[in-house]
């Protein structure tokens, strides 16, 4: 019988693959792997302010996630920089004012490794409501949103001509990242939140055919990976964070077996 420790990491972990699924498949869509990185790299320093205002750390996350999506989001509007160099400077800023945040608590004691590389095996009820609720308020918006990004992913000239909003979406959708990776943020870390973005969607790309179809696959080949990934952990002793990784990237290779998939994947 599963202790309890491990029924909550289920239960979380299934959360995050649930809503993981359909963002991930407009980061693969979009190309913006490297700006999930950068939202990883921010919720370091969230986490630090949340220590340091002593307010709840998933809240804290997620503010600096979306203060730094708006502020990435306004910057690409004015053509300042081009986008891999000003996510560079973010990602990389980010995570440094994080670091030096806590280096002035001497007197919290604060488990890196935990944060960087994720301890599902720790979530408590609190963060398994705030995975639940945030997660749901996640796919709500991006229910109503999905013919407008899907719009925006095919052609965004075309999309504006025909009346799409597109800064506002594509403001919105970087805003729904950003609360995603900070409610994902116990279960894989802050290092690895990206893959579980991205692997499930690039797998269920190669036996889908449709986007909405996608959505859905990648969201149960999250949930499997974290079946997986749990078990392997409970069995061989491995950290389960990176377990559900190594899970969901074995999922991926076995799909690109010859004979998987669609033919013209």
């Amino acid at each position: 019988m599963l202790d309890d420790f491990m029924v909550r990491a289920v239960v979380a972990g299934i959360g995050v693959a649930l809503v993981a699924g359909p963002l991930g498949c407009f980061v693969v869509w979009r190309r913006m792997a490297y700006y999930g990185d950068t939202l990883a790299h921010a919720a370091l320093l969230g986490i630090a302010l949340g220590f340091l205002l002593e307010v709840d750390l998933i809240a804290g996350v997620a503010v600096v996630c979306v203060v730094v999506a708006l502020v990435v989001g306004a910057m690409q509007r004015r053509g300042m920089l081009a986008t891999d160099t000003l996510l560079g400077i973010m990602a990389h800023s980010t995570l440094a004012f994080g670091l030096v945040v806590m280096a002035f608590m001497p007197n919290v004691r604060v488990d890196l490794i935990g944060y960087l590389f994720g301890d599902i095996l720790a979530v408590g009820i609190s963060d398994i409501i705030w995975i639940y609720a945030g997660g749901a308020a996640v796919l709500i918006a991006a229910g109503l949103l999905w013919r407008r990004l899907l719009a925006l992913t095919v052609h965004e000239e075309l999309a504006e001509v025909e009346g799409v909003n597109v800064a506002a979406v594509r403001l919105t959708f970087m805003v729904l990242l950003a609360l995603v990776i900070a409610v994902a943020m116990k279960v894989v870390g802050i290092m690895l939140i990206t893959s579980l973005l991205i692997i499930p969607a690039a797998t269920a790309r190669r036996f889908t055919r449709t986007p909405e179809q996608m959505a859905v696959a990648a969201a149960l080949i999250g949930c499997l990976s974290v079946l997986i990934g749990l078990g392997a952990s409970l069995t061989y002793d491995t950290p389960s964070g990176p377990s559900v990784v190594v899970a969901t990237f074995i999922l991926f290779l076995i799909s690109r077996l010859p004979g998987l998939g669609r033919a013209a994947a």
